[in-house]
């Protein structure tokens, strides 16, 4: 007779290829000889380590019974062959439960925890990034924050690493005084290669305008219809040229600027944490320096729309340019609208940026840009500037200048932007710049 025994069966310690320690030894009379078997780490689990210990457990059971002759068909214990099986099967049980066959949905990802640390929570200020205590994110934006509450994870879901790159992303953004988004079509290059060669600075000058002034100047433009066409290469081999391009979630097209406008937003708010964000034409001559010097000057307010501010009529009939098929909606036939500022170029603080960019779901679009604009901030506490110097003609820029008193942006009201601007920008830059310096002499 044999007699089976066990000592030390226990979990495994923590971290990767450590030794499990469940030991299950038999004793043979016969010569005394010591049986061990030693399990090692097969699994994320110490379930195999288990298997183990009851195989040995089964083969203890069934040296209990007194050895019969080898060729005895019959017996009072189990047969080797049955030991055998359920030994196979309780192995495959053991994997089957530690996800080894069968991996659910969402365990992908899951971290690596040891035995002793299932107990533990950890904190989410720990994993994401977040301040401990107010539940915001480090560098979160000051003034209409934005709460990360909608991007938490519930309690009972493990964030995967894409996930927590997504909700840090906020905490990352860098703070700059102003982004100026450039709006341009692909048909535009030239008009582009004209902004380039004048006001905007190129290469290593506007990399370090961005760095020592906190100015962000972008070009920006959507997605042909065609994902991946011709259209969109030659604006990727463009921007792998100048590095000047912001790339929008939307399709270009003509009547779609309003959907355009809220994506640029949303999109400039997502990558910088700035006081200002402009959008400018790219037919439209600007001078930084006098640009950020008259923005400098509203940063006590805290919702601030600054532009030319204008109020035109309503044009209800049909086939004139900027016909408004919502007409009814602004009251009686040859009603004006709403005052609101000119397309051409406009600011907007910090808070109100964010407003469009959370509600862009519900903000009504209208046919023309600058009136869905105007619209959005109609019924909210905003302060409207009336900046005549962000709507100077082509003469007027010029002795505007000669007085000291540099517009701010230049175009002609006839074409709605400078008149074949490809041609006239680098002379209007020539008659109305203020000089590539005035923008690092500016006090931010």
């Amino acid at each position: 007779m044999m007699r089976a025994s066990w000592s030390d069966i226990a979990r495994r310690p923590k971290g990767k290829g450590k030794r499990c320690t469940a030991w299950a030894g038999t004793q043979e009379r016969h010569g005394g000889k010591y049986m061990g078997q030693q399990c090692y780490k097969l699994d994320e689990d110490s379930a195999v380590c288990f298997c183990i210990a009851l195989t040995s457990l089964m083969v203890s059971v069934r040296m209990q019974v007194p050895l019969l002759p080898k060729k005895t068909k019959h017996g009072g214990g189990l047969s080797y062959r049955w030991i055998v099986i359920l030994c196979i099967a309780s192995f495959c049980l053991g994997l089957l439960f530690t996800n080894r066959f069968w991996l659910l949905p969402g365990t992908k990802h899951r971290p690596h925890v040891g035995a002793e640390e299932c107990d533990k929570k950890p904190k989410l200020s720990e994993d994401v990034g977040l301040r401990p205590g107010d539940g915001r994110a480090t560098g979160s934006i000051s003034g209409g924050e934005i709460e990360l509450e909608a991007w938490r994870p519930s309690p009972d879901e493990s964030p995967a690493p894409e996930d927590l790159e997504w909700i840090e992303s906020p905490s990352q953004r860098r703070k700059v005084f102003v982004v100026i988004g450039i709006n341009t079509a692909f048909s535009s290059r030239k008009r582009r290669d004209s902004v380039r060669h004048t006001w905007m600075p190129r290469g290593e000058k506007l990399k370090k305008l961005e760095e020592e002034k906190g100015i962000v100047m972008r070009f920006v433009i959507g997605h042909g219809t065609t994902p991946g066409g011709i259209l969109d290469r030659a604006i990727e081999a463009e921007d792998l040229q100048h590095h000047d391009f912001m790339r929008l979630e939307h399709v270009e097209g003509y009547h779609e600027l309003s959907a355009k406008t809220k994506a640029y937003f949303a999109t400039a708010v997502s990558m910088w944490d700035a006081e200002y964000y402009i959008k400018v034409d790219d037919d439209v001559h600007v001078n930084l320096g006098a640009l950020c010097a008259s923005l400098a000057r509203h940063r006590a307010k805290p919702r601030v729309y600054i532009g030319c501010m204008k109020s035109g009529p309503v044009l209800a009939q049909k086939g004139v340019r900027y016909h408004e098929p919502e007409h009814w909606k602004f009251g009686e036939q040859g009603n004006k609208y709403f005052r609101h500022a000119t397309g051409q170029l406009y600011a907007l603080s910090h808070d109100l940026a964010v407003y469009i960019s959370k509600n862009t779901d519900i903000l009504h679009k209208y046919a023309n840009e600058d009136v869905s604009l105007g619209a959005w901030f109609i019924g909210l506490d905003v302060d409207h500037v009336d900046d005549r110097r962000m709507c100077c003609g082509t003469p007027e820029c010029e002795w505007r200048l000669q007085m000291g008193n540099a517009c701010v942006a230049s175009f002609d009201w006839a074409c709605s932007g400078l008149c074949k601007s490809a041609e006239r920008m680098r002379s209007v830059h020539q008659r109305c710049g203020e000089g590539d310096r005035a923008v690092w002499a500016t006090d931010l």
